[in-house]
């Protein structure tokens, strides 16, 4: 089998989400990854949000690190710049995920790398990117919701902003970092040329947000909290609550609209000044919202979900994560991956693997998340190292 990224090799500095997402992103296609972790400390995802029988592998660690193999190295000791310096040789890419001008202080910047390794791919994630006023500054995915403008349309009026209850800035920048790695691949197949990739989850933030950037810079349009609204200002699109759970209902065309009432019984309503039109709709929403509410609220969401849908109404129940994991519709979509559990033996886990499959080479678990270190006498072994020399290293907290 011949992957996408088969050949190609990896030194990932990353930690938490976005730089390991990216990275396990191109692991599954075949790219040969080396996860270079602090000795005793590692990928501080580790020990975030767990609570399993091992203090070092969280769920979350567990499912952005398969196909990866872990080197403990002491940065700071300069002997663990030799290990590094032959390992470049035969990299492909660097991924690393530290404050901007964290590498060059540790004395493994681009230039310094591409002195070595001419043609290497090296991409920097960072919250702010790696130039601007912001650059030095710490980020985690909820500041970024807060600093982008995200928070400022998430929420409702009475309660004021959130967060969504999800990673999503980590999450689309780990992906958007592994589409950015990709195409420098591509680019260099063509040219020869390495090149440097500076990401900013900052700029992710804002492409997720290019239609209320765009209304905003192009007609000067804000938003603001407008809760399960839809931006349109169409009140039949919305979240709507039933006799046992909560619906989401968008009903944008007019001939949706029709629909919507026939299913509900109330075509008549449509006859009335405030229902006819879109326009007469949108000047009276609390009505709207109303009518469709009550009428709801005497069935099952699960009732009107089956009428709605088969009327050709987009629909949804509000489900949660159990609900969704259980759903039929994955049994074939190939985005959980069971594997052999790396911390409980006889027993396996489930963890997300990637959100597509292809008809031949697509996305493949060969092994589970790596426990710290787990590998270190290994790679350092086919780097020509012998057992004196780790054990050397080890004695001189070096590895």
């Amino acid at each position: 089998m011949t992957q996408a990224f088969t050949g190609i090799k990896i030194l990932d500095f990353s930690q938490v989400l976005a730089g390991p997402v990216a990275v396990m992103q191109l692991a599954l296609l075949g790219a040969e990854v080396i996860k270079i972790e602090q000795p005793d400390v590692g990928d501080q995802m580790r020990r975030l949000m767990n609570n399993g029988p091992d203090a070092n592998m969280s769920p979350s660690f567990l499912g952005m690190n398969v196909n990866k193999r872990s080197l403990t190295l002491n940065l700071r000791e300069p002997a663990s710049k030799d290990i590094i310096n032959l390992l470049l040789t035969e990299t492909d890419v660097l991924v690393e995920n530290f404050k901007a001008g964290a590498m060059e202080r540790l004395g493994l910047g681009y230039e310094t790398v591409k002195a070595i390794k001419p043609d290497i791919i090296y991409c920097s994630v960072s919250g702010y990117g790696q130039d601007g006023p912001l650059a030095s500054n710490a980020a985690y995915d909820g500041a970024i919701q807060a600093a982008s403008g995200m928070m400022s349309q998430t929420g409702h009026p009475e309660t004021g902003p959130t967060r969504t209850g999800f990673m999503q800035v980590d999450m689309s920048t780990g992906i958007y970092s592994a589409f950015t790695i990709a195409a420098s691949l591509h680019r260099r197949a063509t040219t020869g040329q390495g090149q440097y990739i500076d990401v900013a989850m900052m700029d992710t933030a804002v492409l997720l947000q290019a239609t209320q950037f765009n209304n905003y810079l192009v007609q000067g349009t804000l938003d603001g909290l407008i809760g399960n609204n839809s931006q349109t200002g169409i009140p039949t699109a919305n979240v709507f609550p039933t006799k046992d759970g909560y619906l989401q209902i968008t009903a944008l065309q007019e001939a949706q609209v029709v629909k919507l009432f026939e299913v509900l019984g109330i075509p008549e309503a449509l006859e009335q000044p405030q229902f006819s039109t879109t326009e007469s709709r949108i000047k009276n929403p609390d009505l709207v919202y109303d009518l469709v509410r009550n009428v709801l609220a005497a069935n099952s969401a699960h009732h009107w979900e089956k009428l709605l849908a088969a009327a050709g109404i987009p629909v949804a129940l509000v489900r949660t994560v159990p609900d969704v994991a259980a759903d039929p519709q994955f049994d074939t979509r190939e985005i959980f991956e069971t594997m052999p559990s790396p911390v409980v033996v006889d027993q396996t886990i489930t963890v997300v693997k990637a959100a597509f499959k292809s008809h031949e080479d697509g996305p493949v678990v060969h092994q589970a998340a790596p426990h710290l270190g787990e590998h270190t006498t290994e790679i350092l072994t086919e780097l020509g190292y012998s057992a004196k020399d780790i054990q050397s290293l080890r004695n001189n907290k070096i590895i």
